[in-house]
């Protein structure tokens, strides 16, 4: 049975998943560049720019590599697909990935405007889903064959679905940063009331991982 999971989501010492001010220069906010180090020294990252056979194993490693394990679809919120904001303009953005992303599988982008689907190398297709996160958990529940579904973010996708009581698992990675301000992940919410507890606590020296779980 599929299973809706963040995984590797990277937050700072105080909260927040993003800093402030994001935009195409700045994707993950302003003085958010330096918490994903974790991942990006890693073989998995790696992997994805091209560059097989570089970087590190360990317990880094382990963690970035597991969250593409079992994988039949992801969801994402749009600022995750790209900066556009407002209607599409046209049809020129295709994502941060260029032309192979590396999800290959069914990609469900949130948004409240239309688009076409889109159909990229390597197996990813994005579909934009105009009516809510209820909508787009299930059509990717059914594109995933049983398989789990990866909630990519950002901050307030994420939000959302632990508000609505959809997220079985998440993976957070905290990095040793803090941002002061920002997106914060965890504001208002109420993890235990939800029915989460902690499954697995790994420090390593870029990362501290937690893995919280659905009872």
């Amino acid at each position: 049975m599929s299973e809706l999971k963040v995984q590797s989501f990277t937050m700072s010492l105080d909260g927040f998943g993003a800093g402030p001010n994001q935009s195409l220069e700045n994707p993950m906010g302003e003085g958010a560049g330096s918490l994903h180090q974790w991942f990006r020294g890693t073989r998995t990252f790696q992997r994805m720019i091209g560059n097989d056979g570089a970087g590190t194993d360990g317990p880094d490693e382990d963690f970035a590599a597991r969250g593409f394990e079992n994988l039949g679809a992801w969801i994402l919120g749009r600022n995750m697909f790209g900066p556009v904001r407002g209607p599409w303009p046209d049809d020129a953005w295709k994502g941060w990935w260029g032309d192979e992303p590396p999800y290959r599988v069914p990609v469900f982008v949130l948004t409240r405007y239309p688009r076409a689907p889109l159909a990229m190398k390597g197996g990813t297709t994005f579909y934009f889903v105009t009516d809510g996160i209820a909508s787009a958990h299930e059509q990717a529940r059914r594109a995933a064959g049983g398989k789990d579904i990866r909630l990519g973010g950002g901050v307030a996708t994420i939000r959302e679905y632990l508000q609505a009581g959809l997220v079985d698992e998440l993976h957070l990675a905290i990095a040793p940063v803090l941002l002061g301000s920002g997106e914060n992940l965890f504001a208002g919410l109420d993890l235990a009331a939800l029915g989460f507890r902690c499954t697995e606590h790994v420090p390593t020296a870029a990362a501290t991982h937690v893995v919280l779980r659905k009872d």
